[in-house]
């Protein structure tokens, strides 16, 4: 999926006018308010396949948010898109504080201790609510998670690709 962000995934039709339940897939499923153009594209596959749609509104229900794009105004048509996702381009996407980072850009950081002793890679991160996980593979391709907590993760470097981490004695023993 080139480098669009995934805000959502189209779950289920709303209706007979072919409004949308949409899982919000941001951490804040205020800004499709804030949005006047989606892409729909099948999940999992590249960006050429992505289709650009206005979206005419957007309101939140039961954990969900309610969204009607432009020429989608049949139950019909709102069936055919179930399971495709919601992207949009990365100028569109929200400003992040300065200890904030968008998950994409922490896959393939090189994890080191505070000792420059070289840990393995981040592969995944897992968001639990309280604090995400990241889930690290080490060089003998064995999985361990870090809890994303101040006292654990001391810096995050972008530039060099590289996360500076305290290894708290029993963190290795989380096998992921």
């Amino acid at each position: 999926m080139d480098n669009r962000f995934v805000i959502g995934i189209i779950v289920k039709p709303q209706g007979i006018r072919g409004e949308l339940r949409v899982l919000p897939t941001t951490d804040d499923p205020e800004r499709f308010a804030l949005l006047d153009e989606v892409f729909v594209q099948p999940k999992n596959v590249p960006h050429p396949t992505a289709e650009s749609y206005k979206l005419t509104s957007a309101r939140r229900h039961k954990g969900l948010v309610l969204v009607k794009l432009a020429g989608i105004n049949d139950r019909n048509a709102a069936e055919k898109i179930v399971g495709h996702v919601l992207t949009i381009p990365p100028e569109k996407a929200l400003p992040l504080d300065s200890d904030e980072y968008f998950i994409r850009d922490l896959i393939g950081l090189t994890v080191e201790t505070e000792d420059g002793q070289t840990l393995g890679e981040v592969v995944d991160v897992f968001p639990t609510g309280a604090n995400d996980v990241y889930v690290i593979r080490d060089t003998s391709g064995e999985s361990f998670m870090l809890p994303a907590i101040k006292d654990v993760i001391l810096a995050v470097l972008m530039a060099e690709r590289k996360m500076t981490i305290r290894l708290i004695e029993g963190l290795r023993e989380l096998k992921a």
